[in-house]
């Protein structure tokens, strides 16, 4: 036995690197919430989860006075019965966003713990399918950004050798995003991937319109384009054009998943692993998105998700957005377009712990 003897949480702000909107919302600040266990034979395991600016501390109470002492005692080994055992103790708040963020800073901090003390990459330990997986990049294609500064973006990309670009759409008028993807696709060829993020801005009927009129553009996937409980309008939506649907970011649980895909309302699937709870849930959605031959291409995070792309066979995908290098030593390794995943035991991240006491807020 590997008994958990402490276990704590506290709360991070780390300021937005760089300006970022899309049609319904700005990135205030990432709101970083951190778990640190430890158990009987020295090992540590350090996990995390995020908001974009709210809620933050209802996480970490959350953790404080319904998750942790849970643990105190428990075998750290017994992931998925821990897991389950947590979730069985937030009945009343699941499924949800505060209780998946919670559980997702623990699970994460376990896998931490779990591959430390095996001496292994999380990539290796959740799968080790590949070592190197595409990288698309968001952070030249926001909605406040002009025609231009997208352009400039995407052509910094390709130079790089990325195969792909993000961009925001959901302006008030469709000639707007027309003439944005327009100037884009120009500049760069039919080579470089560009998919497209309405941020569940748009109606169904809204949303059909806009479809039919990108797909000359040769789009990759177009992006939460409806709120994401409407499944029955992503249905009508992927059945209406050829543009792959890709949903997943604000989804909270394996079976919101499993109605998606059985329903053919989406061919991309975003799971993030803060959202849905933890590395465990996120294996579970991606090896459940392989059954049905759809890829996985996770929402932010792409610090933790290069190594959980590079454990499955259906990852194609990293999304570059930079986020936590106020907190951290080193960056993402990138080579030819690719991420690389950390080849380090544990979840590859190295944390500059003086850097986030000085941002401690709780």
């Amino acid at each position: 036995m590997t008994k958990i003897i402490e276990a704590s949480a506290y709360l991070v702000d780390v300021e937005v690197e760089t300006e970022r909107t899309d049609a319904v919302q700005a990135f205030l600040k990432q709101e970083t919430i951190f778990v640190e266990l430890r158990t009987d034979d020295g090992a540590t395991g350090t996990g995390y989860s995020y908001t974009i600016g709210t809620g933050g501390t209802s996480v970490l109470t959350m953790l404080r006075e319904h998750l942790l002492p849970r643990l105190h005692g428990q075998d750290a080994r017994l992931i998925e019965h821990l897991w389950y055992d947590l979730l069985a103790a937030t009945r009343a708040t699941a499924v949800g966003a505060i209780t998946s963020l919670a559980l997702a800073a623990v699970d994460t901090a376990l896998w931490d713990l779990r591959c430390r003390r095996a001496g292994e990459p999380l990539w290796r330990l959740a799968g080790g399918f590949r070592r190197e997986v595409p990288l698309y990049d968001t952070e030249g294609g926001w909605l406040h950004l002009s025609t231009d500064e997208l352009v400039k973006g995407a052509l910094a990309a390709q130079a790089a050798g990325w195969p792909g670009v993000k961009l925001k759409v959901g302006k008030a008028r469709i000639t707007e995003d027309l003439e944005r993807l327009r100037s884009v696709r120009a500049a760069v060829g039919p080579e470089l991937d560009i998919m497209v993020d309405a941020n569940q801005s748009m109606t169904g009927a809204e949303a059909r319109r806009r479809a039919a009129a990108f797909e000359p553009i040769g789009l990759s996937w177009f992006e939460e384009p409806l709120p994401a409980d409407d499944v029955d309008g992503h249905v009508a939506l992927a059945r209406s054009t050829s543009i792959p649907i890709a949903v997943g970011e604000s989804l909270y649980s394996p079976a919101q998943f499993r109605e998606y895909l059985t329903r053919g309302a989406a061919s991309i699937i975003q799971v993030d692993v803060a959202r849905i709870g933890g590395i465990t849930p996120w294996l579970k959605v991606a090896h459940l998105a392989d059954t049905f031959n759809v890829h996985v291409c996770p929402h932010f995070l792409m610090e933790l998700h290069v190594s959980l792309v590079a454990a499955v066979p259906n990852g194609r995908y990293v999304e570059h957005i930079p986020q936590l290098r106020a907190i951290t030593r080193g960056e993402l390794a990138v080579r030819d377009g690719h991420a690389i995943a950390p080849d380090t035991a544990g979840l590859g991240i190295d944390w500059d712990l003086d850097a986030i006491a000085d941002r401690r807020v709780a």
